[in-house]
């Protein structure tokens, strides 16, 4: 695919088979960097708020991990631009009970602009991120072409125009700006680094004892929480006081390496989520 081959989608449109969002959001590798992308939002002081006081997730954490990839899937259009639409609603509609008042004093609503466009703002971040470090790093054609389909996917979201940075450099800019100046560490940062130090519990129904699943889950849990950290901006490490060192930026860098040295011969039923990759076969995208 060339950059001449992507067709942008239309304002508010959920995106296809043609769009480069259904060619980067769907890329597997974007698990390295999820960790990253969640400590990010909920660093913003309005959506650390209402995970602190309105989420269930410590009570259900596996149903809403899964709840978050169904809903990621259905809005990105995987399984047609009819569900998109509507869980692009729903997703609107569920926001606007989500406000109150933080330990702060500050009042909050989860449908604050600046609060809701961030949200969106770190899937764009997330998948330029993969791909500089773990596949091929976007020319400046195919960003601009991934921002503008990213740009009317929040209009779909609700989001006005007049609050979505207009241009890749806009973004960049944007995105130094809130890192710089809005996060902060809170009470959810430093819930999910803590609970980032140990694996999700079994899932319902583990059918053997629980020191088998530790034994499992456990490299994973530990591989996946040091890059995460390893994706964060640099200032976000030195704010949330998570340890970084020389040695761990070599290892980082040198598996960033590997993995781009393996991107030209990753098939797509390998560089794909499943998810994704049956969207595309069933849309003749698969090889």
């Amino acid at each position: 695919m060339t950059d001449l081959d992507v067709k942008p989608i239309q304002a508010g449109a959920i995106p296809g088979p043609d769009s480069l969002i259904w060619r980067y959001a769907g890329d597997w590798r974007g698990a390295f960097g999820g960790r990253a992308v969640l400590l990010l939002q909920v660093a913003h002081p309005v959506v650390g708020a209402g995970v602190a006081e309105h989420s269930e997730f410590l009570e259900d954490r596996w149903g809403r991990l899964l709840r978050t990839v169904e809903s990621t899937m259905n809005f990105l259009g995987y399984r047609g631009e009819e569900r998109g639409r509507s869980e692009a609603a729903r997703l609107r509609e569920i926001h606007k009970d989500i406000k109150g008042v933080d330990a702060q004093g500050r009042r909050y609503h989860a449908l604050n602009p600046e609060a809701y466009l961030w949200v969106h703002a770190t899937l764009l971040h997330g998948m330029i991120q993969t791909q500089r470090l773990f596949g091929t790093p976007l020319t400046p054609g195919r960003e601009r072409v991934l921002h503008e389909e990213w740009a009317r996917l929040a209009v779909a979201l609700g989001i006005t125009e007049r609050h979505i940075p207009e241009s890749p450099a806009a973004f960049r800019d944007y995105f130094d700006t809130m890192v710089n100046e809005r996060l902060e560490d809170n009470a959810t940062v430093r819930l999910l680094i803590e609970l980032d130090r140990k694996p999700l519990p079994p899932p319902p129904r583990w059918p053997l004892p629980g020191f088998a699943w530790s034994g499992i889950a456990g490299p994973p849990t530990v591989m996946l929480g040091r890059m995460g950290v390893g994706c964060l901006p640099p200032v976000l490490r030195e704010r949330f006081g998570l340890r970084w060192t020389s040695g761990d930026e070599r290892r980082f860098r040198l598996f960033a390496r590997a993995m781009r040295g393996g991107d030209r011969v990753l098939t797509d039923r390998l560089r794909y989520s499943p998810v994704a990759a049956r969207a595309m076969r069933r849309a003749g995208r698969g090889h």
